[in-house]
């Protein structure tokens, strides 16, 4: 059942994209030229979806699990910091470079733009260096404390 409600809710958030036209890149950069010939479009769709967001945050926050039963995990860091303001300048150039995020490139794969598979290809290598980077830092600072606290491994 959590398959077919996960399919669902795929569907219905790329068939958006699809009639949106948010999987065109060219309908995104048209947003992100400002001094051109900008086209506001996706400012209603984001308009949209904070509103449609906003109501299900506000019914999910009185729910402990979803009415399939999973436990509902929300966000719980609230600070602002360098990896976060690092990671959202990185997503916003490629963005601005590529006219495409995530879903919308995989709504653009599945249609057969090559553009696309660039991206997709660029944002997995992306995700495997984070892992690993992430996973060298953690190692690092494990090591770290315990060589400071004199506990060896």
């Amino acid at each position: 059942m959590y398959a077919l409600f996960s399919f669902l809710a795929g569907l219905a958030f790329g068939i958006g994209l699809i009639v949106s036209q948010m999987a065109s890149p060219a309908k995104v950069l048209g947003f992100l030229d400002l001094a051109g010939q900008w086209d506001p479009s996706l400012a209603f769709v984001m308009v949209g979806a904070i509103a449609i967001a906003v109501v299900g945050y506000a019914l999910v926050g009185r729910r402990p699990t979803t009415l399939l039963g999973t436990p509902i995990l929300l966000p719980t860091a609230r600070t602002i910091d360098a990896r976060l303001v690092g990671g959202s300048l990185l997503f916003g150039v490629g963005w601005g470079l590529a006219g495409f995020c995530p879903g919308p490139a995989l709504v653009a794969l599945g249609a057969g733009q090559a553009k696309a598979l660039v991206f997709v290809v660029a944002m997995i290598a992306g995700m495997v260096a984070f892992e690993w980077i992430e996973g060298a830092r953690i190692s690092f600072a494990s090591r770290a404390d315990a060589t400071t606290t004199g506990v060896s491994e």
